[in-house]
This record gives structure tokens, sequence and C-alpha cells, in this order.
């Protein structure tokens, strides 16, 4: 039987390597993506990290707390509308109801996690991609004795999960990284966990996907879609239709809308993050801007240095709908905590840049098929989209092979004849 041809909607990481991963098998592959090249939104400037230590779900009873604790403060590292909704009502019951589950699903990410690295390494030394990966570790810093104590009992489900990680002191902190400034009372590296531009990676893998034969439909949007559970077909804003055999849904926080077209729920919030590229442009800033990864868990801010010129500071979490504008008084403590923690690096030159999150209330990713057979998703990845997308693509490429074989032997079954 001939191979399937799909049609993924969405560029992003998750979108690129899906059609990586289904070309690999030989699959033909039409990508649509709505910007004119791949990775232009939320997979455009994220903070950076490949981190298995950040696999902690978010469904913990200390993150209602500290939200209704910030709903007021505009430079809260957690803020939420308080204009209520009710997709924001109905995502934010199910955050709620799977909180019991937090355990479990934090386990269950870090496996995935510490998966998503083999693909993902291998996929960028087979196609020679240049994406700025520094396999230096991750630092996660605490400034009190309660996040350094809570991060003991997370590094016990990361280790569930199998990921070690390791306390240190503040003078190991320092050791570790020497730039850092500031007091903490202690931290936890992750040699295993790295960083690298998720841009150019995506952009990288990109170019290699269209080697391999994808088609990308650039600069096109997707104006509906549907499935007879035979051919997909997906309307798009020029008035093209493409047709397929299946179609793969790819399409970050627009994901909900294109599943309700065809049957499917799927409650993805845009939770916005907001990231400043700081630019090295000196000797003094370069060398004053930390080699190894940071992950401050007071102000929820990540950081990763890409390459000599640029160090990235991403994090905060914004309940506020589909909504891209880029607040001052949101990327103020960004730049605030550049001064204070880094003193020797210039902020006179610095990039804002705001991205939607695609979560879902369990913070897992919704991978597999839908209703009808040949639907399938890949999306809902939330803060862990670059972390998690290599072994989430592996993963939808089998649901697609089970698929095309159950469809293979459909069409093997030769009816007995009557008697």
């Amino acid at each position: 039987m001939a191979q399937q041809h799909l049609i993924v909607i969405g560029g992003g990481i998750t979108g690129v390597t899906s059609a990586y991963a289904l070309a690999q098998q030989g699959h033909r592959v039409t990508l649509i993506e709505k910007n004119r090249y791949a990775g232009m939104e939320t997979s455009y400037a994220n903070g950076g990290q490949l981190s298995a230590s950040n696999a902690e779900v978010w469904t913990h009873p200390s993150t209602l707390i500290k939200g209704i604790k910030w709903m007021l403060k505009n430079d809260a590292p957690l803020l939420m509308n308080p204009k209520p909704s009710w997709h924001k009502l109905s995502w934010m019951a199910e955050f709620v109801a799977n909180i019991p589950k937090y355990r479990d699903n934090t386990i269950a990410t870090t496996r995935l996690a510490i998966d998503a690295r083999q693909h993902l390494f291998a996929w960028a030394q087979a196609e020679g991609i240049d994406f700025d990966l520094k396999r230096e570790g991750i630092l996660h810093i605490y400034r009190d004795k309660a996040g350094f104590d809570h991060a003991g009992e997370v590094s016990k489900l990361l280790a569930a999960g199998g990921l070690p990680r390791r306390a240190v002191t503040p003078d190991e902190m320092r050791a570790i990284e020497p730039t850092l400034h500031g007091d903490f009372y202690g931290g936890y590296f992750t040699e295993s966990d790295s960083t690298g531009d998720i841009h150019k990676f995506t952009h990288g893998l990109g170019q290699a996907c269209e080697r391999m034969g994808v088609r990308f439909l650039t600069g096109e949007t997707v104006q509906s879609v549907s499935s007879d559970g035979q051919v997909a077909r997906v309307v798009l804003a020029s008035g093209d239709t493409v047709q397929a055999d299946a179609v793969v849904v790819c399409a970050g926080v627009r994901s909900r809308a294109l599943a309700a077209q065809l049957g499917d729920r799927l409650n993805v919030y845009p939770v916005k993050g907001y990231s400043i590229t700081v630019m090295l442009n000196d000797e003094q800033s370069q060398a004053a801007a930390p080699q190894v990864s940071l992950l401050d868990d007071e102000t929820k801010l990540v950081t990763s240095r890409l390459g000599a010129d640029r160090f990235r500071v991403a994090g905060t979490a914004e309940f506020n709908g589909y909504n891209l504008d880029i607040r001052a008084d949101r990327i103020r403590p960004l730049v605030n905590w550049v001064n204070e923690c880094f003193p020797g690096v210039s902020t006179r030159r610095v990039e804002p840049w705001a991205g939607l999150r695609p979560m879902m209330p369990d913070m897992l990713p919704r991978v597999g098929s839908g209703r009808l057979p040949n639907v399938f998703y890949n999306t809902g990845h939330g803060h862990l989209g670059w972390t998690l997308s290599a072994i989430t693509a592996h993963q939808l490429a089998g649901h697609v092979a089970q698929w095309q074989a159950q469809r293979r032997h459909t069409r093997l079954v030769v009816p007995a004849p009557a008697h």
C-alpha cells in the first residue's frame, strides 16, 4: 500500500518536527503555515531551555494561592485578567480538577523530556543544524528555604521519572556560574539539560523537510478544516482547497477552534509569556553574561546564552486571552532582573517579545488521533513545547503508522461469498 498524504496545520516547532518525523516514514506531507516562514510565533523567541528539570506541572495548590495573591500586581510572574470568559472558567475548573494528578503528570512529563533528547540531537546532527546548542546544564536558583525545600520534593518526582539533579550550596552555585550576583539560599543543578535557539532549529529542520519533499504552503491561513473519516479537506483563505488522506493539527493556541470543526474538544488556553533578547555588543557584556542556563524560581524567569552575542531571558504567565500586546510593565521586570543579577551586562539594546503558550488544563500535550480515524493532534505542550517537541513528533508518527496499518488491513479484508 502506498504511503499516505498528510496535511500538517502549523509551522511552529511541533508542526515542523511532526512533518519531519512523518517524512522520515516516507509519507507525502503538505505543511500549511500562515506566516511567511516557519517558527515565527511562539517558536520564535522563547526561553531556549531544553529542560527536563522544568517538567514539574503547574497543577499544584501553591499555583492557585500565588495566582490570587498576584492578581492585582501588574509585574507579577503570574497574572490573571479577572475578566471572566467561558473558555477561561472551563479551563480553570479542569486545571483544579487535575491537582490530584500533579505527581503522576510531573513524572510522566519528565520521562517524555528525557526521551525527547535523543531524537532532537540526532535530527540536528543528521541535518547539520546549527542552533546555538549549549550543553552546560541548567541551574535552578532559590532565594529562601521554602523554595529550596519545595525543589527538594520536586527532585524526588524528577528522579522517579529518571532525571538526576543535585542540590548545590551558594558557593557551588558561584563555581558553576561565576557571573551570577545576589544572595541565594541554594540551588539545584541538572547537568544533562541544555539550551538552544528554537527559531534557528525550527528553520533548519524546515529546510531539511523541504529537502525530503515536504511541500510548504506559507503565507496561507486556514479558513476551515473537515474530514469524512477517509479524506481530509482544508480550505484556505485564498480560496484553494487541499485534500489528503489525513490531517494533523499542530496549530498551537488555534488548535482548539480547528478541533471543534473536526468534532473534537481540545481545551487549549493561550498563556502569554514574555522574553527579552539582550544584545551583547561589547566584550564586557559578553564576559559578564552567564554561560550556564538559569531558572530563578521566585521570579519564574529562565535564561539561555545563545552564541557569543545574545542573552535570552524569558518567563511570566499571563492569562489574558488571545492577546499579543507587548506590555512595558511586563518587560521591565525582565530588564531589571538582568541589571540586578548581571550588573556587568549592558541592557542598552534589548529586543522584547511575547508569545502564546498552548496549554492544556492537565499540562500534558495532546498527541494521537481524534474522533475520526484520519484526524491527528500534536499540540497543547504549554511551557515545554521546545523540550518535548521531538518525542511527541516521534509518538505522532507511531499513531499514524498504526492508523495506516489498520487502513491497509481494512482494504485487504475481502467479504466471504454468500452461500
